[in-house]
């Protein structure tokens, strides 16, 4: 194992700057209370890693490559995913707080929010393809030209989307959901 290679090492309340983690592979490590929101992180890469309550606040995560990654109670409040690594995108997040995240242009197929809030995310020309919004919170989220196939809505809440401007083919929602549907005809539902 090589300074630049790292697995299976655990990490407990680390406050990262940016020569610790530059240029560096992480494979199948865990991340525990540790702060990430100073770093560059060019030429990083997190391969089938978990973060338990981890702070990314408005860190700039510009190259990064997620790679089976796994985010638990982590806060990724104004961060900008759409200038990650493309290759191999694989993210799930669970109780994480995301509100005025960026994924623009992104393709998260499959990815999993779960209890989450998304307030005010920008998933313009998104590919969401089979995501699954599980009981999140989705006030104010942006959804134009986004393409939404097979999405899961069922469970989330406050979010409007305009059928019109997005791809919506056999996406799921709720009956109380239609009324996200709806909005911009002003229609009251009842």
């Amino acid at each position: 194992m090589t300074d630049n290679y790292i697995i299976e090492k655990d990490f407990t309340g680390v406050t990262f700057d940016t020569e610790e983690i530059m240029y560096k592979d992480f494979e199948r490590c865990t991340f525990t209370d540790c702060d990430f929101s100073g770093c560059d992180y060019t030429g990083v890469a997190f391969i089938d890693c978990v973060f338990t309550t981890c702070n990314f606040y408005e860190a700039k995560i510009n190259y990064v490559a997620f790679r089976g990654a796994v985010f638990n109670d982590c806060d990724f409040n104004g961060v900008n995913f759409a200038m990650v690594d493309p290759l191999l995108f694989e993210i799930e997040f669970k109780d994480c707080m995301l509100d005025y995240a960026k994924f623009y242009t992104l393709k998260i197929n499959g990815t999993v929010f779960s209890n989450c809030s998304l307030i005010a995310v920008d998933f313009m020309k998104t590919d969401l393809t089979g995501v699954i919004f599980d009981n999140c919170n989705l006030h104010k989220a942006v959804f134009i030209d986004a393409i939404a196939d097979k999405a899961d809505f069922t469970t989330s809440y406050n979010f409007s989307i305009d059928p019109e401007r997005n791809k919506l083919k056999k996406a799921m929602f709720s009956q109380a959901g239609l009324k996200g549907l709806l909005d911009k005809y002003e229609i009251i539902v009842k």
